[in-house]
C-alpha cells in the first residue's frame, strides 16, 4: 500500500480520498450514468468495485433486494477468487474469517458391511502447488460486504442502490446514452413507483432468471440432468470424526453426500442425493421438506450419529447445465460491425451444478473481465472494440466450465457400484480440481492476447493464463514478497521486465528497454499515458534482477523503473526486485536467462511475452487496444 506521496495521511490509508464523481456523490439514484449494474451479486459487486477506481465514470449498481444479503447461497471460494480478492486488498482478511479447506476424505460403503460408510482415503486439496492461496468456505455475502467497503473507500464513493428492480430496457441506435432502463422500486415508502435511468452501458447480473438477458434477446440453452439434491447448512451433534473436513461420501443405496466444512468453527454444508427426478415431477422435489433430507442424510451417514440442532438455510435443485450464446447484445452475424451495449454475467449468462463450486467464482471473473474494459473505453485509453472481446472470452470459459460441471456432477450422482475401484472416484475428483480451482482458464490471441508472443523466454507464465506469483525481494527495503501481490485492482496493465544477466548501470539489453521506455514517444509512459498524470498512472512497470538485492544498485536502474509521483514528483523506490537466491523466481517460472518481458492486464491475465530487445513488438502491441493520448 502506498500512500503520503500526495501529502501526510495520518487517517486510514484504505479509504482513498474523493475525487471525480465521487465529489459530492448524491444519494439518490441519477437520471443518466455512465454504466448501470443490475444485480448486487458477485459478477455486479466485483464489475462496480474496478470501475470504483475510475472517477470521472459515473456507476451505479442497483439491487432489488432492501439491503446487503445476509444469508449466501454460495460457500466456496476457490483459489483463483483469492488471488483476485489480494488485488481488492481484502484476501488476508477473508482467510481469517474463512475455514481452509485442505484435503478432501472419501467415505464408502464398509466391504464387510456395507450398510456402513467408511473412509477409503484423504487427498491433497492443491497437489500440484498451483497457488500459494488456500481454498475457502464461507458465506458469499461476506465477500459481498469486503467488496461494497472497497467501493466505498474508493475515490468514488460507490455503494450499492438498493430497492430497485428491472422492469425493462431498450436500445437506441444513437445517442450517448443509448440504453433506457426501467426499474422499479421494490421496497421502502416508495415501492411500486417506476423510474427510468439512460445509460451508456449495462451490465446484467441478475442471476438466472435475469430480465437482462430476456431485455436483449438471450437464452440460456442447455439441459437438466434429471437428478436432484438437496442443500443445507448445519448445526449438528455428531460423531462422525471427518465432520470438519471436505467429504465425499458414497454409501451403499442411500445416495451420496459432498460434505463442505463452513467458517466460525461449527458449521457445515450437506449437498445430499435426493435421486433421480421422474419425467413428469412438475417441480414436486423441489418441495421435499428438509426433515426429509436430514432423514436421508441419517441414512447416509450411518453408522454415525447425525443429531441437527438447526438448520441455518436449505433448498432442493436439479442439476442444470444452461449457457447463453453470446454475453451482449450484438447478434453473432453483426458482431464488430455494432458496437455492444448491454453485457449479461454471472448466473444470467451460465448455470450448473453447485457442487465444483464455480457458480459464484466464475462469475467474479466474469466482472473482473469487463468491468476495466468498461473504464479503459469510457475514459477514452482504449476503442470500443475492446468492449467485444468480453463475450469472445467468457462465453468460451463458460462453455468449459459446462463442459467440466457435467463430468463431475456425473460422477457425484454415481452409485459405488459404478465404480471399478476406490480409487477411480478419487482420480475424477484430481482431475478436475486444477480447473475448479479457477487456473484452467487460457484466453485465445486478441487484440489484447498477443498471438506468436514469444512463449520459450518465459514458459511459467503461458500467455493467456493468469500471472501466477512466485516470491522475490524488493530492492530499496530488502523485503521477501510475493510479486502477483503487489498488482491492486487498479484499471493498470502491468509490465514486467526480467532482466538479463547485466547489473544495473551496465550496459544490456534491459538498460536499452528502460531508455526506450523512458524516451520513445512509441513507449507506454511517453505516447500513452496523458501528460499531468503520475509517470505510472495508467501502465505499472517493473523489473526483477537476477542477482541478489544487496548486488543491484537502485542508482543504476534505469529511469522508467523510477517514477516520479504525486505533486511532490516523490521517486517510487519499490518497483525494483532481485530473485531470492534460495528461490528463484527465474528457475521457477522458466524465465530464460537472457531476460523477458511479460506484460499482464488488468485482470491479471497474461497478455503477452516478449524479448527484452522486442520494443518495436511491444509498440505494436499498444497500438492495437491503447489510443495515443499525446
Amino acid at each position: 500500500m502506498k500512500y503520503h506521496h500526495h501529502g501526510y495521511v495520518s487517517s486510514d490509508p484504505r479509504i482513498q480520498p474523493p475525487a471525480g464523481v465521487g465529489i459530492d456523490r448524491p444519494e439518490d439514484l441519477p437520471d443518466q450514468v455512465d454504466v448501470l449494474i443490475v444485480g448486487a451479486g458477485p459478477a455486479g459487486m466485483i464489475a462496480a468495485a474496478q470501475l470504483s477506481q475510475f472517477p470521472d465514470i459515473v456507476t451505479r449498481i442497483v439491487e432489488r433486494r432492501a439491503g446487503r444479503l445476509e444469508i449466501g447461497l454460495a460457500d466456496g471460494m476457490q483459489k483463483r477468487s483469492i488471488e483476485t480478492f489480494e488485488a481488492f486488498g481484502f484476501a488476508q482478511q477473508l482467510i481469517a474469517e474463512a475455514c481452509q479447506v485442505t484435503e478432501t476424505a472419501f467415505w464408502k460403503p464398509d466391504p464387510a458391511q456395507p450398510e456402513n460408510i467408511v473412509r477409503v482415503s484423504r487427498v491433497d486439496e492443491d497437489p500440484q502447488n498451483v497457488s500459494e492461496y488456500p481454498h475457502l468456505t464461507v458465506n458469499h455475502a461476506r465477500v459481498l460486504d469486503y467488496f461494497a467497503e472497497f467501493m466505498e473507500n474508493a475515490p468514488t464513493r460507490m455503494k450499492p442502490d438498493y430497492g430497485y428492480e428491472f422492469v425493462g430496457l431498450t436500445v437506441a441506435d444513437e445517442g450517448d446514452h443509448p440504453v433506457t432502463v426501467t426499474l422499479k422500486r421494490s421496497a421502502g415508502d416508495q415501492a411500486g413507483e417506476e423510474r427510468v435511468v439512460r445509460a451508456r452501458y449495462v451490465l446484467g447480473s441478475d442471476g438466472a432468471h435475469s430480465g437482462v438477458r430476456k431485455a436483449i434477446g438471450q437464452t440460456l440453452r442447455g439441459v437438466s440432468s434429471n437428478h436432484a439434491w438437496g442443500v443445507m447448512d448445519l448445526l449438528a451433534d455428531t460423531d462422525f470424526p471427518d465432520i470438519r473436513t471436505k467429504c465425499a461420501i458414497q454409501s451403499e443405496s442411500n445416495g451420496n453426500i459432498l460434505l463442505i466444512p463452513r467458517e466460525g468453527g461449527f458449521l457445515f454444508r450437506a449437498y445430499v442425493d435426493l435421486g433421480d427426478v421422474a419425467p413428469d415431477d412438475g417441480g414436486a422435489i423441489r418441495r421435499t421438506p428438509v426433515e426429509q433430507i436430514i432423514a436421508r442424510a441419517q441414512r447416509i451417514f450411518h453408522p454415525y450419529r447425525l443429531d441437527v440442532r438447526h438448520v441455518a438455510w436449505h433448498s432442493v435443485y436439479e442439476v442444470g447445465h444452461r449457457l447463453c450464446d453470446h454475453f451482449d447484445d450484438v447478434p453473432p452475424e453483426q458482431v464488430g460491425r455494432r458496437m455492444p451495449r448491454v453485457f449479461i454475467a454471472g448466473d444470467a449468462s451460465h448455470t450448473h451444478s453447485a457442487k465444483a463450486g464455480q457458480g459464484t467464482n466464475a462469475s467474479m471473473q466474469d466482472g473482473f473481465n469487463l468491468g476495466w474494459k468498461l473504464g479503459h473505453v469510457l475514459e477514452g485509453r482504449s476503442p470500443a472494440g475492446l468492449l467485444d472481446t468480453y463475450s469472445a472470452e467468457r462465453q468460451k470459459v463458460g462453455q468449459s466450465l459446462i463442459d467440466q460441471d457435467l463430468r463431475w456432477a456425473t460422477q457425484m450422482a454415481k452409485s459405488s457400484e459404478a465404480f471399478a475401484s476406490h480409487a477411480d472416484f478419487e482420480q475424477a475428483y484430481l482431475r478436475i480440481t486444477e480447473f475448479a480451482q479457477g487456473f484452467m482458464t487460457q484466453y485465445e490471441p486478441s487484440m489484447i492476447t498477443l498471438a506468436g508472443s514469444r512463449q520459450a523466454l518465459a514458459t511459467g507464465y503461458p500467455v493467456g493464463k493468469r500471472f501466477r506469483s512466485a516470491e522475490v525481494m524488493r530492492v530499496a527495503d530488502a523485503n521477501r514478497l510475493h510479486l502477483g501481490h503487489e498488482a491492486r485492482a487498479d484499471g493498470r496493465w502491468r509490465i514486467y521486465a526480467f532482466a538479463d544477466a547485466a547489473r544495473a548501470g551496465e550496459d544490456s539489453p534491459l538498460a536499452a528497454l528502460g531508455r526506450w521506455l523512458d524516451e520513445s514517444p512509441d513507449s507506454p509512459i511517453r505516447g500513452y499515458t496523458p501528460a499531468g498524470l503520475d509517470e505510472n498512472a495508467w501502465f505499472d512497470l517493473k523489473v526483477v534482477y537476477q542477482q541478489d538485492h544487496t548486488a543491484v544498485d537502485i542508482g543504476g536502474v534505469p529511469r522508467a523503473f523510477l517514477p516520479r509521483v504525486g505533486p511532490y514528483k516523490l521517486t517510487d523506490l519499490e518497483n525494483v526486485y532481485a530473485a531470492l537466491p534460495d528461490l528463484d523466481i527465474f528457475q521457477l517460472r522458466g524465465i530464460d536467462r537472457q531476460g523477458a518481458i511479460v506484460i499482464v492486464r488488468p485482470d491479471q491475465y497474461v497478455a503477452g511475452v516478449l524479448a527484452l530487445t522486442a520494443t518495436d513488438e511491444l509498440a505494436a502491441f499498444l497500438r492495437t487496444f491503447a489510443i495515443r493520448q499525446r
